[in-house]
C-alpha cells in the first residue's frame, strides 16, 4: 500500500486495560477486511517515558522492539520519539526534516494532547476509507483525532525505517 490516501489515526486512553481492549477489537475488525497498514499502542509513565506495548502484528513489543511497521507509526505520530529509541539509533539523520517539522507543527499530533504523561494510545495508520471504521473499533477512547498523511512524509520515514533494519537490529541487541 502507497502513502496516497492514508491517514493517521489516534485514540487516547486513560487506562491501558481499556487501550488494550480497543487494540483486540481493532485487529479483529482487521479479520473482517479492515485494511490497516500499522498500529500500535503506546504508554506514557507518569514521569514522561514512552512504551510501546504492542504492535500491528499483535506480537508484544518490550521497549523500543517495534518492527518496521511500528516504527513507521511512531515516526508519523511523532518523529521525535522514533529517534528516542532504539530504531531511532539506525535512522538519525534519515528522518531529521520530519522532525523538524512535528516541532513546527505541520506533522504528527501534539503528543502531550493525545499521549499525556499517565495515559495509552492506540496509533495507527489506515486507508481514509477506512476511518469510520476504525473509529468504531475504538470506542472507549477518552479522545480521537485522524490527520491526512502527506504522500512523501510517508514515503521518507518508510525508507528511512526500510533501510535501516540492519543498523536498527543491532541497535536492539546491544
Amino acid at each position: 500500500m502507497d502513502g496516497d490516501n492514508l491517514s493517521l489515526f489516534v485514540a487516547s486512553y486513560d487506562d491501558a486495560d481499556q487501550a488494550s481492549d480497543d487494540f483486540r477489537a481493532l485487529k479483529g475488525a482487521r479479520e473482517d477486511g479492515l485494511e490497516v497498514v500499522g498500529a500500535v499502542v503506546m504508554t506514557r509513565s507518569p514521569e514522561g517515558d514512552v512504551d510501546v506495548k504492542e504492535t500491528g502484528g499483535g506480537e508484544a513489543a518490550g521497549g523500543a522492539t517495534l518492527g518496521a511497521m511500528g516504527g513507521l507509526v511512531v515516526g508519523l505520530f511523532a518523529p521525535p520519539l522514533l529517534l528516542s529509541t532504539a530504531v531511532g539509533a539506525g535512522i538519525g539523520a534519515g528522518i531529521g526534516e520530519l522532525v523538524k517539522r512535528h516541532e513546527e507543527k505541520e506533522l504528527g499530533v501534539e503528543l502531550d494532547e493525545y499521549l499525556p504523561p499517565g495515559s495509552s494510545a492506540i496509533v495507527a495508520v489506515v486507508d481514509d476509507t477506512y476511518l469510520d471504521r476504525v473509529d468504531k473499533a475504538v470506542s472507549k477512547a477518552t479522545k480521537k483525532v485522524s490527520k491526512a498523511i502527506d504522500s512523501g512524509d510517508y514515503d521518507k520515514i518508510k525508507k528511512a525505517v526500510l533501510s535501516s533494519s540492519a543498523k536498527i537490529d543491532d541497535a536492539i541487541e546491544s
